[in-house]
């Protein structure tokens, strides 16, 4: 299915952990360019990010920002410096002994020294694993919007094809009146010379004026990109550049069939036809 490369997408959670929120934006971009932002304590996990972010996506740069905000309720494991205790415990008693009286400090009194305890460093793994897992939830909301709008691009693609078609169409329907015009004025002009030129000559220069007007190539490939344009359009693939390229080569029949034309009626529908490869390529530069 067809995918733009323009959307947007956010998700969050909330558990005991804490809340874990991602926000994804994506825009287009010749590859993929993910921008990550993360929270201190989560960086660990960006090469696990940038690898998801490959597999679910092929082009565009991402805008991909994770915040943790730990619970306010979340359990803290407090941890005791033992060897800390212990010297001021023995502290405390060569002090007694050398002052006749007891001197060893209360069990809150100690609670309140300065490094004697510490809060355990956070489990990050069930945080990591709740935001990977909220990664994924992320993407399936960026990808479902992305193919949405990447199916709106393809109608309107189809729709310009359409068009293109009709004008393929009139140029080839006018062009044998234009090369009749053409050989009447020529043979007109040619009147007065008719006495100094054979009629064989006469004909080959007519024949040669035709074949230079003549753009019967130009409009059968012309029609066979189109075709391409739309056998692309169903791949289930990235097709973004391939479709890129054809509005190249579209683009390229067009400006010769309209070097060739002399007729004002062909040139107005080259200038439309255009204008609808244009609307086209602007249109492609989002899809993926």
């Amino acid at each position: 299915m067809i995918k733009s490369m323009t959307a947007f997408a956010r998700e969050s959670s909330q558990s005991a952990l804490g809340e874990l929120t991602w926000e994804l934006k994506t825009v287009n971009h010749r590859y993929l360019e993910p921008l990550l932002r993360l929270p201190e304590e989560l960086r660990g996990l960006d090469t696990r990010i940038r690898a998801r972010l490959g597999e679910r996506l092929h082009r565009g740069k991402v805008d991909c920002a994770l915040r943790f905000n730990p619970g306010a309720g979340t359990p803290v494991a407090l941890e005791l410096n033992r060897p800390l205790v212990e010297q001021l415990l023995a502290a405390g008693d060569a002090l007694a002994a050398l002052s006749g009286r007891d001197t060893r400090p209360t069990p809150f009194e100690l609670l309140r020294w300065p490094g004697v305890i510490h809060e355990q460093e956070r489990d990050l793994d069930q945080v990591g694993a709740a935001a990977m897992a909220l990664l994924d939830q992320a993407l399936d909301s960026l990808v479902t919007t992305r193919e949405r709008e990447g199916a709106r691009l393809a109608q309107l693609i189809r729709e310009r094809c359409d068009r293109l078609e009709v004008c393929v169409e009139q140029v080839r329907e006018r062009m044998p009146e234009v090369i009749a015009e053409t050989r009447a004025r020529l043979t007109e002009r040619l009147t007065e010379l008719r006495e100094e030129l054979d009629e064989g000559r006469l004909e080959q220069e007519i024949v040669l004026v035709a074949t230079k007007l003549d753009v019967d190539e130009e409009m059968d490939r012309l029609t066979a990109h189109i075709a391409e344009v739309r056998s692309v359009l169903e791949r289930d693939e990235p097709i973004g550049r391939r479709l890129d390229f054809l509005m190249q080569e579209l683009n390229r029949e067009t400006n010769t069939i309209g070097s060739k034309s002399s007729d004002v009626t062909i040139t107005r529908t080259v200038v439309d036809m255009k204008v609808l490869i244009e609307q086209m390529r602007e249109q492609i530069q989002n899809i993926e």
